[in-house]
């Protein structure tokens, strides 16, 4: 991995790239080898349940045979189990907790001298669509592409220029496992390639109802649509006469839409299929013959850098990722990480490592449990009747673990518990695992400048001016030396360290300040001899320490006092100070309905994400009406 503490010289850097443009042209007048077209055919929400990947339920029959043209990726995995998350890293080669892109649609800002590889690609010669998806949380830049939009195409563009081209199915979504959309792509398919929802394969951590069944039976019904739409695009290429020259990606953006799955970092959400098609003439970057797989670790940060490869670009500086294919081929990685921050409502903060073997999750809000679900995911049957049936008391302790309070650190074996239902955190015998999997996501989260300790409200407010990027790459503007180890700190939930806390609480940074208050807010009663701080701390300058402060003060029977607190935040200028106020609220229950008014009138437009903030404001309305 790069050092990444500068930023790069743009100057420089085009005029490398000019060199390549240039060498690209005189390679063409002269009759030498064109470079590779390149084509990605991604898909949303979908896990390797394909046939080609031994999944028998499937029925994939384009797919399997692009595999059996191709090599087949066995370790490809997401940065995040979500979408926009991805995206971002996707273009531009850079973690999202980097750049500050790490919370569900944040829309941030980029330096202008982190180009997106589309703009580097375009810079060399290539002609580069995107048909048409972005949702990069953050603008699209002009330069990125030549069309980005429904109609962007390959063969649109000027006679013999090598193209890149991104085409997007959508029919995966988790929104289109919904019956009523679901119905529509349903309607494409023969009799005999509907699945019975009978047959369907239910994971041990969903509850088996008919409800989940019709759901995990919509999925493989729209994946199967989806192979449709694969045999279409790879015609294309056929019937032009360029898939002789044209290298072909098929991946998932993440894992399958389904609840648990989606939105998390368990291994389902993480692992996606990725297939690589070389023709003949490209056959020598290949990793293998056709047919063949591969059990290389590679990761979404590993993309971009490596379609610049391929393409013969130079991989610049600021890319965080390693080349896996091309001339500038990087050895493999050992380590793939992953985050998860705020998705869509709800706050977390989850950092994962994981090698071919184990994943290791440090969870440093680990005193609410994984749900509850956002309300796009309610929307679905299957976390409908999982809620129910936990609220009755009728899941068994696989099930039911999901509604509870999270460990600070999970293990898990990935090739004797693919599920990950069994955590071996605890268990002595992988203590040298556990040690060496913390070194490792620490000396990342440092390397990497993680910004997603340092919350929202503050990366936004001290980016003003400037960008999340370059205030995360400033030691004095993000003291991310200081502020890890109380993070850290804070999840370990030991009345021990109260004093250290109540030092830490003095600090002259906020930040540190918000983690202390945190850290008394996972003690619960446990904080009592900090209840005079605590109440000091109703005053900080800080709205995220009042917020934190009064939640620790509720847990220690200060109710009237902590609801005054969070109704005054209702009021902050800012949806990243609603937001946080109103998810102790949700967590209140009863004891929010006299805020029920203030929480009512807390809604808010403008910045992102304030859609997020009205969602939860009618939820907490209609739930404190009950």
């Amino acid at each position: 991995m790069r050092s990444h503490g500068k930023l790069p010289r743009r100057p420089i850097l085009l005029g490398l790239l000019a060199l390549a443009a240039a060498e690209m042209c005189a390679l063409q007048a002269t009759g030498a080898e064109p470079r590779a077209n390149i084509v990605w055919l991604t898909c949303e929400d979908m896990s390797p349940n394909l046939g080609c990947y031994g999944d028998e339920f499937a029925n994939t029959p384009n797919l399997d045979q692009l595999a059996r043209q191709g090599v087949r990726y066995t370790e490809a995995v997401g940065i995040c189990g979500v979408c926009a998350v991805n995206r971002s890293c996707l273009i531009t080669g850079m973690y999202s907790s980097s750049i500050g892109s790490q919370d569900m649609r944040s829309h941030i800002r980029l330096p202008d001298s982190i180009p997106t590889y589309s703009q580097l690609m375009r810079e060399a010669g290539y002609y580069c669509t995107n048909n048409v998806k972005t949702d990069y949380n953050f603008p699209t830049p002009p330069a990125a592409w030549d069309d980005c939009s429904n109609r962007a195409h390959w063969r649109n563009r000027p006679t013999d220029q090598p193209f890149f081209a991104v085409f997007n199915h959508t029919g995966t979504h988790e929104s289109q496992i919904w019956e009523t959309n679901h119905r529509r792509h349903a309607a494409k398919l023969r009799p005999d390639q509907l699945h019975d929802p009978d047959r369907v394969p239910i994971p041990p951590f969903h509850p088996d109802t008919p409800e989940v069944r019709r759901d995990w039976a919509n999925y493989y019904d729209n994946i199967t649509v989806l192979d449709s739409w694969i045999a279409e695009r790879l015609r294309e290429l056929e019937d032009a006469g360029v898939a002789d020259n044209t290298i072909v990606f098929f991946y998932s953006d993440h894992g399958a839409g389904m609840p648990m799955v989606k939105k998390w970092v368990w291994d389902g959400g993480l692992r996606v299929p990725l297939i690589i098609r070389f023709p003949e003439k490209f056959r020598h970057l290949a990793p293998g013959e056709p047919g063949s797989t591969t059990d290389r670790l590679v990761s979404f940060v590993d993309f971009a850098p490596t379609l610049l490869s391929l393409a013969g670009v130079p991989v610049p500086e600021h890319m965080q990722g390693l080349a896996f294919l091309g001339d500038q081929v990087r050895p493999p990685r050992r380590y793939a990480f992953a985050i998860r921050d705020r998705m869509a409502e709800w706050y977390a903060i989850v950092r994962v490592v994981r090698d071919t073997q184990y994943q290791y999750h440090r969870n440093f809000l680990p005193h609410r449990p994984w749900t509850p679900f956002t309300s796009y995911t309610m929307t679905m049957p299957t976390a409908q009747v999982w809620t129910r049936l936990n609220e009755e008391g009728k899941l068994n302790p696989v099930q039911a673990r999901y509604f509870q309070p999270k460990p600070t650190e999970e293990l898990y074996d990935l090739k004797a518990d693919p599920h990950m239902i069994r955590n071996l955190a605890d268990d002595p015998r992988y203590a040298d695992v556990m040690d060496r999997m913390r070194r490792e996501l620490r000396a990342w989260q440092l390397e990497t400048r993680d910004l997603g300790l340092m919350s929202e409200y503050e990366m936004h407010r001290r980016a003003e001016g400037s960008t999340q990027y370059e205030v995360g790459q400033n030691e004095s503007s993000y003291p991310l030396q200081r502020i890890l180890p109380v993070a850290e700190l804070a999840g370990l939930r030991d009345a021990a360290n109260l004093p250290k806390l109540l030092a830490t609480l003095e600090d002259p940074e906020p930040i540190v300040r918000w983690w202390s208050a945190l850290g008394l807010v996972m003690l619960g009663s446990q904080a009592r001899p900090a209840d005079a701080a605590l109440k000091r701390c109703l005053s900080d300058p800080s709205p995220l320490v009042r917020v934190a402060a009064a939640e620790a003060l509720y847990q220690l029977g200060e109710i009237d006092l902590a609801r005054t607190a969070l109704t005054e935040a209702l009021a902050d200028e800012t949806p990243f100070v609603r937001l946080r106020a109103m998810n102790v609220f949700y967590r209140m229950g009863d004891d929010a309905k006299p805020a029920r008014s203030a929480i009512e009138q807390a809604t808010i437009q403008g910045i992102q994400p304030a859609e997020y903030v009205n969602r939860l404001v009618e939820q907490l309305s209609e739930r404190l009406k009950e």
